[in-house]
C-alpha cells in the first residue's frame, strides 16, 4: 500500500512509444525550402495555440530529434503521447498539443531545392 499522495511510476506501461508518422502527401508538391518555412511559422506561433512554452519547446526538441532522444524528451517533459506519431499530446494539466504532420516528417511529393 502506498502514500495516500503517491502517484504511478512512469514504467507502469502507460507511456505509448512514440513512431515516425505514417508517410503522407501535401496537397500541393513543396520544395525543402517551403517545408521548413511551414515548420518555423508553426513553432513561432505554437505557443498562442494554448498550453505552456516548455510543453511547446519539449515537443519541438523531440519532433526534431530521432525516435530513442524524442522518446526520452517527451517523457522528461511529462507529455502525454495520445497518438503515437505525436500529432496529439496532452500536458500533466490536461492542456492539448497538436502537432501536424509536416512538423514531424517530410511528404513523399516533397520537391528535393536544386
Amino acid at each position: 500500500m502506498g502514500c495516500a499522495g503517491s502517484t504511478p511510476a512512469k514504467g507502469d506501461g502507460n507511456v505509448k512509444k512514440i513512431r515516425r508518422p505514417k508517410p503522407w502527401k501535401h496537397p500541393q508538391p513543396i520544395t525543402k525550402s517551403q517545408l521548413v518555412r511551414m515548420r518555423e511559422e508553426f513553432w513561432d506561433t505554437s505557443p498562442h495555440y494554448g498550453g505552456r512554452k516548455e510543453i511547446w519547446d519539449a515537443l519541438q526538441a523531440a519532433a526534431e530529434a530521432d525516435l530513442e532522444l524524442a522518446q526520452a524528451i517527451v517523457d522528461s517533459a511529462g507529455v502525454i503521447v495520445q497518438n503515437a506519431d505525436l500529432t496529439i499530446c496532452y500536458d500533466e494539466r490536461g492542456a492539448k498539443y497538436e502537432l501536424p504532420k509536416y512538423v514531424l516528417s517530410e511528404p513523399t511529393n516533397l520537391i528535393r531545392d536544386s
